[in-house]
Formats: C-alpha cells, structure tokens, sequence
C-alpha cells in the first residue's frame, strides 16, 4: 500500500526538496518526454510573433515583475 503524503503539512523547504527530487527524476527520463502537440504550435505562434516584432523579450527578473503586476 501507498503512503499518502499530507502537503499542506510540510515546510516550505521540505516542499521545494520534493519539487527538486521530482524533477530530477523527470529529467532522468527525458528521452521518454513527449512535448504535447498544442505545446509546439504554442512555440511557433511565440516566434512568429517575435520575428514580426510583436511579441518583447525579458529577462527573468523583469518577467516575474510583470508576472507579479497581472497576479496581485
């Protein structure tokens, strides 16, 4: 039987340590990923937008302030 694991009573370190532990488990099994098809077609309308001079470009910390903006 499988143990269940109350989130909600974790520490946010203890959390961020399973998120870390889950990825890298992910990615151990990368070649077996599929990216979904929307996923792709998503990309491509980003680049086209991009080529076109529509879309803008931010480094991370800008994009988590402009993020923050539309969230709060």
């Amino acid at each position: 039987m499988q143990k269940t694991i109350e989130i909600k009573h974790l520490t946010r370190e203890d959390k961020l340590r399973m998120m870390d532990a889950l990825w890298a488990d992910l990615l151990s099994e990368e070649e077996h990923l599929e990216s979904p098809e929307w996923h792709k077609k998503a990309l491509q309308e980003t680049e086209s937008r991009l080529a076109e001079g529509k879309e803008r470009v931010l480094d991370w910390h800008a994009a988590k302030k402009e993020l923050r903006k539309h969230v709060e």
